[in-house]
């Protein structure tokens, strides 16, 4: 297990330093200008040039590259030339548009992401779950095909449709619901939980229609499959409980695909949905990422698709360790 874990590790490494090797070289082969958005409407070549200086981007490529890399782990030095101060590991950089540490932008901006998250997250998979088992036990019946007709509806709608339905219906015309605010200054904002939950409500189920589908479809089909298993059979023969079979032994069983995908989700969203927050004007990673990458500001961009990234791999690497435990039939090796 110690090897395992250190191996998937410094693979975890590796591919972080590929994330940013090559987010760095797509921003170098990109249209925009960093110096240029710096420096105003209003400036001439002499001011672009030494915003160019100010931003470090007059050295190579390379150069570039292998001083904001040593930055992740040790301090460096940032600004212009005379006016250069000492930036603290893990050195994420200075936007280019507004100068303020890379830092303090993702702790403004993961609470956000957090929010609409781990709501969502909860929402999609409790639904997804128990509709796909109900609809393996009640397999061609009535039930089963209606939650399999609405996971098929689900699983066909974009976010942008459907979070702009919530909106027009819930906030526009029914007016139950309050448009999202930017209230978080707190765990459950600072609005208190209630109202929290309110205020991520569309989002949550914005996204939970997506993603509930897939989970619905994927576990009725793996479960049916589980059900038919001679250990089924033999548990059933034995006399077991229809609760125990079902769920001690089918479920646990059946389970290790959900498992995956939850991984994976876990890692996308986490590091930035970003149609979502989009839709629904969510401060997030997702956001914040895209109007860097319109605005050409590398730090930032940077900083949130290593973020993204490492969630990804983290997550991959806990849905690995989880498989032991949920599925006797796996083994480590």
């Amino acid at each position: 297990m110690i090897r395992f874990i250190l191996r998937r590790t410094s693979s975890l490494v590796l591919l972080l330093i590929a994330v940013s090797f090559i987010t760095f070289t797509l921003f170098q082969l990109g249209p925009a200008d960093p110096a240029s958005a710096a420096c105003g409407q209003e400036c001439t070549p002499e001011r672009v040039a030494e915003a160019r200086i100010a931003l470090g981007m007059d050295q190579p490529f390379i150069i570039q590259y292998a001083d904001y890399m040593r930055g992740l782990v040790s301090p460096r030095m940032i600004g212009a030339p005379g006016a250069e101060s000492v930036c603290q590991w893990p050195c994420l950089g200075k936007s280019f548009q507004t100068n303020e540490n890379v830092s303090d932008i993702i702790s403004r901006s993961l609470p956000y992401t957090l929010s609409m998250a781990v709501g969502a997250l909860v929402l999609w998979t409790v639904s997804g779950v128990g509709l796909g088992l109900l609809a393996a036990l009640r397999k061609g019946s009535a039930t089963d095909k209606f939650i399999v007709g609405a996971a098929s509806i689900g699983v066909s709608l974009p976010i942008p449709v459907t979070g702009l339905f919530l909106l027009l219906v819930f906030v526009n015309q029914l007016h139950l619901l309050p448009f999202t605010t930017n209230e978080i200054n707190s765990p459950f904002g600072s609005l208190g939980p209630w109202a929290w939950v309110l205020n991520y409500v569309l989002p949550w189920i914005a996204l939970a229609v997506l993603f509930s589908a897939s989970y619905i479809r994927v576990t009725r089909t793996n479960m049916i499959e589980t059900f038919g298993e001679d250990f089924i059979r033999t548990a059933r023969a034995k006399g077991l409980a229809p609760r125990t079979v079902t769920f001690k032994h089918g479920v646990r069983a059946g389970i290790s695909p959900i498992v995956t995908m939850l991984g994976m989700d876990i890692g996308l969203l986490l590091g930035g949905a970003v149609l979502t927050e989009q839709i629904f004007s969510v401060p997030g990673l997702g956001f914040t990422a895209v109007r860097a990458a319109i605005s050409g500001d590398l730090p930032v961009t940077m900083a949130i698709t290593m973020l993204a990234a490492f969630f990804v791999i983290v997550a991959n690497v806990a849905v690995d360790l989880a498989y032991a435990a949920i599925d006797p039939r796996v083994r480590l090796q």
